[in-house]
């Protein structure tokens, strides 16, 4: 149908052309009417030839198109069936993955380069102002801000001062940015993004007539808010400063700030050298005790699980003490720890991230590093994780003395697990704060190293029922389960979640046709496979 439209215009303009000459002549020279007629007439039967001949042309194309169509059809169906499927024994159980590393993982690299036309840093005399950021919330949190404050600044074309943290919060860590981030590293490798400065010129502020204007954002705002409702302040006023400034720029943007968001988080932030030494050095102490480990980022302070409003078994006593830390949130609504639990929404405990682990095939002697704040339940809770893994590691346990200069400021112990969790085999959460969300895009943009996120919605229901199950079957479950919850590459789709967690824009594919096809064919005929896994591709059929 799609080529009979330009032969049925082409036709209906010869027919146009008729009644114009036609109407032309009215009544005149009759040669000149059976002229139009016969021509027209000409015209129809040669424009039919020419459809007929291109409906013959597009039907040999079809009929050769088909066939590799078909055949492409098959070779992909046959890269699914290795790739999904090849790994099912018969009777539809999978084979285990590598559960160290994803076998795709080399295909795939970080690319946050700024494109060929990505206009240079404003500089400071012809900027539009200077922008002032307070941020809010633990380090991760705040590092989500700092992020988004550059970006900010790009679509304001205005100069940056360096970002200020939060003292106030829950954390109370009176830490500047130059006591956790390389400042110099941060202005000098965003200079072609963005102005920085460590504060607004002595010389300018004696000229203001006001102090700086002070206002929030709403969460999530889109590059057009800053634009209608910020810029208009900062040029009439010069300085203008946001507060509590998380999560305050939308998810979705373009690609060019995207990458930036890549380069600031990935690149631009890196800690001061005393933390990154200390961070190094219990990264080589486990390492010469063995060649992989795991890190466990395990959230279980009171707090969190009073506010999760979930029950972790421990009786009226737990119900009572964290009813009571409730208690300072008067917003938060009555909740059902039953149904909190159905629904996924609570922390796996210690016990049942090792658990996990086991059964997904880590053994005992594997070595853990966790990287925790206060353990609601102290070591009592944390025995059985270390039960199943006897070679159990934290911080406090590895650096000895040199943690002391740390110990006062709970974000920078905050950047030193950070920094063991990066360098870590297989990273682990049981929770979906910012740490394990920040953690979790930064590894894949590094080129997707094992990071394992329960599936806690179908393991909590599994957990409940464990004592009604041999060890085989809830290993088999676990498995089944977390499939597309170990960070694997093909769970990174354009959209999905927050970009921090899944930094789609900047992960490029590096693997060629050739790479690919050689990866996962054997080159075989259909009939060749057809006869050797019948029940293999049958059950790709089933499920497709």
């Amino acid at each position: 149908m799609g080529s009979a439209k330009p032969c049925w215009k082409l036709s209906s303009w010869s027919l146009s052309l008729q009644q114009h000459g036609n109407g032309s002549v009215g009544g005149g020279d009759p040669k000149q009417v059976v002229f139009w007629k016969s021509a027209a007439k000409r015209r129809r039967v040669s424009w039919s030839i020419v459809c007929g001949l291109m409906l013959f042309g597009l039907g040999l194309i079809s009929l050769f198109t088909g066939h590799v169509a078909s055949d492409l059809e098959w070779w992909n169906s046959q890269r699914l069936v290795k790739r999904s499927l090849y790994s099912k024994l018969d009777g539809g159980h999978r084979a285990p993955i590598d559960i160290w590393k994803s076998k795709d993982a080399k295909f795939y690299h970080g690319c946050s380069e700024r494109g060929s036309h990505y206009s240079a840093a404003v500089r400071e005399r012809r900027s539009n102002g200077y922008l002032l950021i307070a941020t809010s919330g633990g380090l991760n949190q705040q590092r989500t801000g700092i992020t988004d404050a550059v970006v900010v600044a790009r679509i304001l074309n205005a100069t940056l001062v360096v970002p200020e943290l939060d003292h106030q919060s829950y954390w109370k860590d009176d830490s500047d940015f130059v006591n956790i981030f390389d400042v110099d590293w941060f202005i000098s490798s965003l200079s072609k993004d963005v102005t920085i400065v460590k504060r607004v010129p002595d010389k300018f502020m004696r000229t203001m007539e006001k102090p700086p204007y002070t206002m929030r954002v709403p969460r999530k705002s889109a590059p057009e808010y800053y634009l209608d409702q910020v810029l208009p302040i900062l040029l009439r006023r010069q300085v203008v400063q946001l507060t509590k400034f998380d999560y305050r720029l939308a998810n979705n943007l373009d690609d060019d700030l995207q990458k930036l968001r890549c380069r600031v988080n990935y690149h631009a932030l890196r800690f001061t050298n005393p933390i990154r030494g200390l961070g190094h050095r219990l990264v080589t102490t486990i390492r010469k005790m063995a060649k992989r480990y795991i890190a466990i980022h395990l959230r279980f302070e009171p707090d969190m699980l009073a506010f999760s409003g979930c029950y972790f078994g421990g009786g009226d006593k737990e119900r009572d003490e964290l009813g009571e830390i409730r208690k300072r949130w008067t917003t938060l609504p009555d909740l059902s720890p039953e149904g909190e639990r159905k629904r996924g929404k609570c922390p796996l405990t210690p016990h049942e991230v090792g658990l996990m682990l086991r059964a997904l095939g880590f053994s005992n002697d594997t070595y853990i590093y966790v990287a925790s704040g206060e353990i609601y339940g102290g070591e009592k809770t944390l025995q059985p994780l270390r039960e199943l893994f006897p070679n159990f590691y934290t911080k406090e346990m590895l650096a000895n003395d040199d943690l002391k200069p740390f110990l006062p400021f709970s974000s920078r112990l905050a950047a030193i697990d950070y920094i063991v969790c990066d360098e870590s085999d297989v990273f682990v959460t049981n929770n979906n704060g910012n740490m394990a969300k920040i953690l979790a895009g930064r590894r894949r943009y590094m080129g997707h190293k094992r990071t394992i996120r329960p599936n806690a919605k179908k393991l909590s229901t599994l957990f409940m029922a464990r004592n009604q199950m041999d060890w085989d079957t809830f290993s088999k479950k676990v498995k089944s389960y977390q499939r597309g919850f170990m960070g694997e590459p093909d769970e990174l789709r354009l959209g999905r979640g927050e970009f921090h967690e899944y930094p789609s824009s900047c992960i490029c594919e590096k693997r060629s046709k050739e790479d690919d096809f050689a990866k996962d064919e054997d080159h075989s005929s259909k009939e060749q496979i057809l006869e050797r896994e019948p029940n293999v591709l049958a059950q790709y059929a089933q499920d497709s």
